[in-house]
Formats: structure tokens, C-alpha cells, sequence
């Protein structure tokens, strides 16, 4: 990967807009975004997901980086990263895979941007928990202070959202 590239996380509770952000912010900085593998990987399983296939997901969720990387142009915007498969397994499973924490621990994003739940609950079959958003939010919080990772809390409904975004990833790198 191309060292002056800079990595930003897109992160955060069920429903709050990431992968919406994530497009939005790939074009505005005319880069590519990495779509969420975890979306894809259950819509094509027959069967429940397993703790197994949460480390499969965080596996695969990396690769996709590894080779969107290639293509991008100073940023890349990854839709959800290895915090979200590890709250996901805890919660669901009472445990981590310590692959997936050590390889937070080597945490290689300049920036997470954390989505506010002020967006309302649109349902699909993929999301869990309606009711459970704010407890989620402060458990994002509490990840990325744990770990000591940059991040900002992006709210705002629609393009002010991603207004706030832009803003914010200025601010952070350019010093805007």
C-alpha cells in the first residue's frame, strides 16, 4: 500500500449512513471506496452467520482495502473496519477473535469518522438492533478511545452530512 495514502474509517452503529458517507466522500475526493464485505458475504450465505464468520469477514474486510488501495488517489474510504466485526462478535458471541484485535492494535486508518444515530432507522433484514443504537454509539466511542484512534463524530441529515464530513477530514489533514 502507498504510504502517503490516508485510510479513513467509516464507522459506527446500524442505520447511520455509512456506506451512503463512504460513496459520497469517495467521489467528492475523486477516490474509490471500500464497499462492506460483511453485506455481501451474508446476503450470499444459506444459513445463519457464525462466530467463524466474523473473522472470515474481518479477514476478507482487509484484502478489499489491500486491494482497493491500488486504485486510490490520497484517500481511501473503507465502509466499516475491523472495530465494527469486533463489537459485532462480542456482543453476539461474548467474545473477539484476537485476530481481529491485534490487528486493530496495528491500526493502520489516519482518521474514523463515527456516525451520529440522528439519522432515523431504516429497516432491512441485515439489522438487529432498532433499539439498541445509542447504547451501540457510546460502545463505538468507548472502542476508539480504548485503542487511542483519531476520530470524529460526523452528524447531519442528507448532504450536510457529508458537508460535516468533508469538513472535518479538512480540518484533520489540511488544516482547514
Amino acid at each position: 500500500m502507498n504510504n502517503s495514502l490516508l485510510k479513513i474509517a467509516i464507522t459506527g452503529p446500524e442505520s447511520t449512513g455509512k456506506s451512503d458517507l463512504c460513496c459520497k466522500l469517495a467521489q467528492h475526493y475523486n477516490t474509490v471506496c471500500v464497499p462492506e464485505f460483511a453485506r455481501h458475504y451474508i446476503e450470499r450465505l444459506n444459513r445463519a452467520y457464525t462466530y467463524d464468520d466474523i473473522l472470515l469477514i474481518a479477514q476478507n474486510q482487509l484484502k478489499s482495502e489491500e486491494n482497493a488501495a491500488a486504485k486510490a488517489v490520497k484517500y481511501l474510504f473503507c465502509d466499516t473496519e475491523l472495530l465494527v466485526t469486533r463489537i459485532w462478535s462480542l456482543y453476539k458471541y461474548g467474545k473477539s477473535h484476537p485476530w481481529i484485535d491485534d490487528n486493530i492494535r496495528k491500526n493502520n486508518y489516519s482518521l474514523f469518522l463515527l456516525c451520529n444515530i440522528d439519522l432515523p432507522w431504516e429497516f432491512d433484514n441485515q439489522r438487529e438492533h432498532p433499539h439498541l443504537r445509542q447504547f451501540f454509539f457510546e460502545w463505538y466511542r468507548k472502542e476508539l478511545e480504548y485503542f487511542n484512534l483519531p476520530y470524529a463524530v460526523v452528524s447531519g441529515l442528507g448532504e450536510q452530512r457529508v458537508e460535516n464530513a468533508i469538513q472535518i477530514i479538512d480540518n484533520h489533514f489540511l488544516g482547514k
